[in-house]
């Protein structure tokens, strides 16, 4: 156990490195940056509290290859001043600390249709709110630069 609550249940069960960088060539603001697996596709990913969903960079979806069918709904949302359409999915998000216990976890991502891998360019995946980052307790210690993560309860 890394962090604990006052009542001595675990908080966060395992810590891993993060990277404060840009996120791509066209915007100079430092984000949060984790290695995390998508459906077991290693790829980088900002943490964005401001944004729905795990968010798919379309590089990351041509490797997962979802099947329409399998889309919880077609939905329209808006990423960067851009209105992108796409589709909603369940998939699986690891976080894989180098201390302590891994972390997976079923989150509701957003895969944007294959038209707007143009648009993209070199963004990465982001780990919004609702339906991720909710899914799990995390802490950010900027002293160290490390990233707490653990299950909401220990079922």
């Amino acid at each position: 156990m890394l962090l604990h609550s006052p009542d001595d249940e675990p908080f966060a069960t395992g810590a891993m490195p993060y990277s404060y960088r840009p996120i791509g060539d066209r915007d100079p603001t430092l984000r949060l940056m984790l290695g995390v697996a998508i459906e077991g596709v290693l790829t980088s990913a900002a943490v964005d509290t401001g944004a729905p969903y795990l968010i798919c960079a379309p590089s990351v979806a041509r490797q997962i290859r979802p099947h329409s069918t399998a889309a919880l709904e077609r939905s329209r949302i808006l990423i960067r001043g851009v209105s992108v359409r796409g589709g909603l999915y369940v998939f699986g998000l690891t976080l894989s600390p180098l201390r302590g216990d891994g972390l997976t976890v079923d989150v509701i991502a957003f895969v944007p249709d294959a038209g707007y891998a143009e648009v993209w360019g070199t963004l990465p995946s982001f780990l919004g709110t609702q339906g991720c980052l909710d899914r799990l307790r995390f802490a950010v210690d900027p002293a160290t630069d490390t990233f707490y993560v653990g299950p909401l309860s220990r079922d």
